[in-house]
């Protein structure tokens, strides 16, 4: 259900679209909330949400609210600098670097993540819940929690071998 846009560098994936319905006088009146992800396939990525009465407002918004929120990931050579675990509800999610060539073995809201954020060659594995919006937001959580060699010997101020 991804799909995807560009909005000048940034790329936009939709990952969900969710129908709500107010029952009224008249019959159900239907609204709409768009889950999107947005990044510059450089390594900046960001989620947004969005609500309208109508789809394409709904993902605009979101678009927008995605744009506010991009954070800086760090890559190496088009994959991760090691292996990491994030989680967000009951929805876990494993990315493992991987060697050039491998591509993108990930399902489709934890890809949406990594293809928004320009990594090429990456494993990952979800676990719990496969709720699309939670695996979006665990996928971000691992991501940000990645440090190159050179920035874990700056914090800690030793000399790694």
């Amino acid at each position: 259900m991804a799909n995807e846009s560009n909005r000048g560098e940034l790329i936009d994936k939709v990952i969900k679209i969710r129908r709500c319905a107010a029952v009224v006088k008249g019959g159900r009146r239907f609204s709409f909330a768009a889950m999107v992800v947005v990044g510059n396939g450089k390594g900046r990525v960001g989620w947004g949400y969005g609500k309208a009465n109508e789809v394409p407002p709904s993902v605009e918004k979101a678009v927008k609210d995605g744009s506010r929120r991009m954070v800086d990931i760090t890559l190496e050579k088009g994959t991760i600098p090691h292996r990491v675990l994030g989680h967000y509800g009951a929805a876990q999610v494993v990315l493992v670097p991987a060697s050039p060539g491998t591509g993108l073995i990930a399902g489709s809201a934890v890809r949406a993540v990594c293809e928004a954020a320009g990594i090429k060659d990456i494993l990952t594995k979800s676990f719990g819940s496969n709720n699309p919006i939670n695996l979006v937001k665990a996928t971000l959580e691992a991501l940000q929690q990645l440090r190159t060699r050179g920035e874990v010997e700056r914090l800690r101020g030793v000399s790694l071998s």
